[in-house]
């Protein structure tokens, strides 16, 4: 009975037209990137307030009491005035337009990066369901588009603090592998191989780096984040993911400094050109490939 019943779901959700699909997928979209807005500002400080409990805990002292904060408490509200901020001001995108940019009570502006995340993974969503629904593979979109959006919260975050949490690292990696065993991405092999490659290279060079320098070039999170993507692109799309991300920040970085007008000192993030090597891989790493292997190309 549970059988005859997904397989009606499922063959009258594949009679929805084309558009309906990319329609909801977009909205889905604006309410991820939404939620994606909450993990990026909140996850690093739930993360801080852990280490310092375990920093205390570790010291033989109480551990700091603090107020509950997490994913979802306390409610969205203005960072400076702490006005909590009504339901119709939080709907993605059109709540930062109804309130022109500045909070309802102390006016004060509001990033435009909210808004602008929303539309991209709004965007995304809609442009992988518009790719996907013509082969009705629904889970591997879905599939994609979590693996999309995940990039996107970690590169903000490594923007803003220079991390890369394992607390979203680590499941992007297990994601990668399970979503393979199940069919969705790539043959278990192949991800397994990518795994292992990208976590191999990055720690290699992070290793030769330290070596020759006696600093640290390469974090434990980019020789993570690397390691999850390859269980994504496999074997063949892990180097292309590093190579377009290293040509990507090279550029980046020299362009900075000659804007500068002086050689960068300060630590810079590499993952957010890792996430934009990772999504250049998957969307041109086979053509790349093609071009570059034809005879005569």
């Amino acid at each position: 009975m549970m059988a005859l019943l997904i397989d009606n779901v499922g063959n009258d959700f594949r009679t929805l037209p084309r558009e309906a699909v990319v329609a909801a997928m977009a909205m889905l979209g604006l309410l991820v990137g939404s939620f994606l807005n909450v993990v990026v500002s909140r996850l690093p400080r739930m993360l801080e307030r852990q280490w310092a409990q375990e920093a205390a805990t570790w010291a033989g002292e109480a551990p700091p009491v603090v107020p509950a904060f997490n994913l979802a408490w306390p409610p969205s509200h203005c960072p400076r005035c702490e006005t909590r901020i009504a339901a119709r001001h939080n709907v993605p995108v059109l709540g930062f337009v109804l309130l022109r940019g500045r909070c309802a009570n102390c006016r004060a502006a509001i990033s435009l990066r909210y808004p602008l995340v929303e539309l991209a993974v709004g965007i995304m969503f809609a442009t992988l369901a518009w790719a996907f629904v013509p082969s009705m593979q629904y889970l591997a979109m879905l599939a994609w588009c979590g693996f999309g959006a995940a990039l996107l919260a970690l590169a903000l975050i490594d923007i803003d603090t220079r991390l890369l949490p394992d607390a979203l690292t680590l499941p992007l990696l297990w994601a990668g592998l399970l979503g393979s065993v199940a069919g969705l991405t790539l043959p278990i092999d192949d991800a397994v191989l990518g795994a292992a490659l990208g976590y191999g290279v990055m720690a290699a060079m992070a290793g030769a780096y330290r070596a020759l320098t006696g600093v640290d070039g390469l974090g434990g999170g980019d020789v993570k984040l690397v390691a999850a993507c390859g269980a994504w692109l496999g074997w063949i799309g892990t180097p292309l993911m590093l190579a377009f991300g290293a040509v990507a920040a090279t550029l980046a970085f020299a362009g900075l400094g000659v804007w500068r007008g002086r050689a960068l000192r300060e630590p810079l993030p590499f993952g957010p050109w890792l996430c934009l090597g990772a999504v250049a891989s998957r969307l041109w790493g086979e053509p790349f490939l093609d071009l570059w292997l034809r005879p005569g190309g």
